[in-house]
């Protein structure tokens, strides 16, 4: 049995595209049906042309293709990256998840198996609140929401965030833990569960 995952992404700098890449690596390892995708930039060219590491992400990641609602429709499982933005999701992915009301309406996205990501430049900078903004979404969705917990020990050396993985970026761009490992069971753990409840 083949898990359909989707990997729903957004980046401005390129660390939440680094935890998808992660993702799409730990999905098709788990024998998972991957795709990865960036929900829509909404930020107005003028503010990306004056970062520098924002517009050298935006045409890096020109040909990654964007999500539609048929994605999710199509996916048994989903795993979220983000940002945090004042201990919110972005409004880049708010959007998104905003225009899923057809597909609630019609029970498209019950038991679906989610999980979600996070970054942000402090250690306390708003992970864990972002992730739960994600979860509160999908609590309304309906779907099934598997948030990796303290169920394998290298959860303890990568930060140990139970609602998700979670990392700290410095004014480089640079993660300050080695989070890989838990992104991979994270996905790792979704999949498992998708496949239970596919099943």
């Amino acid at each position: 049995m083949t898990v359909k995952l989707a990997v729903i992404y957004y980046s401005s700098t390129g660390t939440n595209y680094q935890l998808a890449q992660w993702a799409e690596k730990g999905g098709k390892e788990a024998g998972a049906e991957v795709k990865v995708l960036k929900v829509p930039e909404l930020a107005p060219q003028s503010a990306i042309e004056q970062n520098p590491a924002w517009k050298a992400h935006v045409k890096a990641t020109k040909d990654v293709p964007e999500v539609s609602l048929d994605d999710l429709e199509w996916a048994d499982a989903i795993i979220f990256s983000v940002p945090t933005r004042f201990g919110n999701m972005p409004a880049q992915m708010k959007q998104f998840l905003d225009q899923t009301g057809g597909l609630w309406y019609h029970g498209k996205l019950i038991n679906k198996v989610v999980s979600a990501m996070s970054s942000a430049q402090n250690l306390h900078g708003g992970q864990e609140a972002t992730i739960l903004s994600l979860y509160t979404t999908m609590h309304h969705w309906g779907a099934l929401i598997a948030s990796p917990g303290y169920t394998d020990p290298v959860l303890f050396t990568t930060g140990g965030n139970p609602y998700g993985t979670s990392v700290t970026v410095d004014q480089d761009g640079k993660m300050q833990e080695n989070v890989e490992p838990a992104v991979m069971h994270q996905v790792k753990r979704t999949i498992d569960i998708a496949k239970k409840i596919k099943s």
